[in-house]
């Protein structure tokens, strides 16, 4: 079975459309209100606690079907967990998701975060984006926007990054770079792009023998630069002979469900070859229909018993369903800080020119684990190791990365103490980096199966 996976703030799963009771839809839905109603009657039909939901709503309480996802989100309680679970039920317009899940911007291409509260770093620079294409790196110092020097974790310098660098369409940025030079002004306009979500792909030689790495952000996007991206990585780490693997997945929140399986074709050892990599679990209407299974089918010759994982709150949907599917038969060691928690996915239902995405499944692995809503997170001193934001992809003093590989030189093991860690700050500014992400950007897990075109009970 083919899948895709979970994308928007947090993560997702998406499939292409459920099943849809036509004899209840009305005629004529180009009205917001009947927008809104058709909207609660799919989501009172397919959400996973639907039966949780109140039998009506007052339509003009909702501005759009996004707003009505996120009334619903409060009525997702799990008693494992004594409190609703959902964080990410949403819609968005048909027009703006057809860009989004096939990986195309219209930004400048930079991600940002702060290290302290008055470091602003660069954390992300989409390669073939203005800021890419410009040469911004990862890692350098933003110490001017515009004619704004004033930087700092202040409310008004929030709002002026946020506006400055994802609701413009010019931004002027001067930056310290790595060497603690200053760079000449840089001016960008925004423009489409195509998103490369392999940064980074390396070998690295160490005391423990050769350690592959690579740096995936996204499973969405162009499905053939997919493809032919994991076959090139994973050809390249089984040809130069590598004993140990690191992915680092800190600010992939998601996608595609069969980009995930994919990838963990190629990362999964033999005996788990054939062995179940998830199982989808609708509501008690559809679980005879829908519910379904994922097998592993063993891509390359790569045959490790463990894999390092580099997470952080920002690991999310995709991201998190790969790890879970691939930890009943490998040893899975997780570095930096617990993910995302979106153990559910969606997929797009069209309703008018929006499509919403109401929860609609959980997954679970071989060993039936799931429900992991809290997240998935790191052990003993793994867990704490801060991103080093003030250096590039690959860099091998980068913080999160130069722990990993000096726990895979200690036999795995990670013996420094993350309260020494001086780059740790960074975690007590995650409240505030959260009010830095592109609002264009998607997250989650999203399932697409053509079958699954129109749900009827």
């Amino acid at each position: 079975m083919k899948k895709l996976l979970f994308i928007l703030p947090v993560a997702l799963i998406i499939l292409t459309a459920c099943p849809r009771k036509k004899d209840s839809l009305p005629d004529n839905i180009a009205s917001m209100p009947k927008i809104i109603d058709t909207s609660y009657e799919y989501s009172k039909d397919i959400y996973l606690w639907y039966n949780q939901l109140p039998a009506s709503i007052n339509n003009s309480s909702y501005s759009d079907p996004n707003k009505l996802m996120e009334y619903i989100r409060g009525y997702s309680f799990e008693p494992e967990f004594n409190r609703d679970v959902d964080r990410w039920s949403f819609a968005m317009k048909q027009s703006e998701w057809n860009k989004v899940s096939q990986g195309i911007a219209g930004d400048f291409g930079l991600g940002v975060f702060f290290m302290s509260a008055n470091d602003l770093r660069v954390k992300s620079v989409e390669k073939l984006s203005p800021a890419g294409v410009a040469g911004i790196k990862r890692g350098w110092k933003i110490i001017k926007i515009n004619d704004r020097t004033s930087i700092t974790t202040s409310e008004a310098d929030i709002n002026y990054i946020v506006n400055a660098l994802f609701n413009s369409t010019t931004v002027r940025i001067t930056f310290q770079k790595h060497d603690g030079t200053n760079s000449n002004e840089y001016s960008l306009n925004a423009l489409e792009y195509k998103e490369q979500s392999i940064y980074l792909d390396t070998v690295y030689n160490e005391n423990a023998g050769k350690v592959g790495y690579m740096v995936y952000n996204s499973f969405l996007g162009d499905s053939a630069y997919t493809v032919d991206g994991f076959r090139r990585v994973f050809d390249k780490f089984a040809t130069q002979g590598i004993g140990h693997l690191i992915v680092d997945l800190r600010y992939n929140s998601g996608g595609y469900v069969w980009m995930q399986q994919l990838l963990g074709d190629y990362i999964v050892n033999n005996t788990g070859n054939g062995k179940i990599s998830m199982i989808e679990l609708f509501n008690n209407k559809y679980a005879s229909r829908f519910n379904d299974t994922a097998f592993f089918n063993k891509k390359g010759t790569l045959n490790l018993n463990k894999v390092y994982f580099i997470v952080t709150k920002g690991t999310a949907s995709a991201s998190e369903l790969l790890i879970n599917g691939l930890k009943p038969f490998m040893n899975v060691q997780l570095i930096g800080s617990k993910t995302e928690g979106k153990a559910v996915g969606f997929f797009p239902i069209d309703v008018a020119d929006w499509y919403i995405f109401p929860v609609s499944f959980r997954t679970v692995n071989n060993n039936s684990e799931g429900n992991y809503f809290d997240g998935l997170i790191p052990s003993g001193n793994a867990l704490g190791v801060a991103d080093g934001l003030d250096k590039d992809w690959g860099d091998k003093n980068e913080n999160m990365l130069n722990k990993t590989l000096a726990a895979i030189n200690n036999n795995g093991v990670f013996a420094y103490t993350p309260g020494s860690n001086t780059i740790s700050r960074s975690v007590y500014f995650d409240g505030i980096n959260t009010r830095l992400k592109n609002p264009s950007k998607f997250s989650g897990a999203i399932e697409r199966r053509g079958s699954m075109k129109h749900f009827n009970r």
